[in-house]
């Protein structure tokens, strides 16, 4: 499976990149019936709702031809908003001192969920500094979801 969400992921980036967009990550997530694939994008100027309809449009010209995913699906194109979710190592290292929500695979000292101030990367870990000033290295691969916390 991670295979073939590294190869969607490639024929998505290359038609996102082409429009001049950022691909910022993809969810995908499998269902008895319709499945659904999340795409999310950015750019400098940020994303509207015909951005979002010009990329899907694209998209799904391109998916019907490759055809990547096994089953129905449902298309969402979205941007990245204020909780903006965090993919990879970039992203970790980019928003370095924001406050962020960390969902993990499994238990880490008996806890699924961190909440904290990120503070990048570290020997390929995400490190963060709870609210309790314990600092936390989870493993990149560790990370089931993680997001911004919006500061309003």
């Amino acid at each position: 499976m991670r295979q073939d969400l590294q190869r969607l992921e490639r024929i998505l980036a290359a038609v996102v990149d082409t429009m001049g967009y950022e691909l910022v990550g993809i969810e995908f997530h499998p269902r008895r019936g319709n499945s659904l694939l999340r795409i999310y994008i950015d750019s400098e100027t940020g994303i509207t709702v015909d951005d979002c309809q010009r990329v899907s449009h694209q998209v799904s010209g391109v998916l019907d031809v490759e055809d990547p995913i096994v089953g129905q699906y449902v298309l969402e194109v979205s941007s990245p908003g204020l909780d903006r979710p965090l993919f990879d190592t970039a992203h970790f290292e980019r928003f370095a001192g924001s406050e962020v929500r960390i969902q993990l695979r499994e238990l880490l000292d008996g806890r699924r969920k961190l909440i904290g101030r990120l503070l990048g990367m570290r020997d390929g870990d995400v490190v963060i500094v709870d609210s309790e000033t314990r600092e936390w290295r989870i493993p990149l691969g560790q990370i089931e979801k993680a997001r911004l916390v919006p500061e309003l």
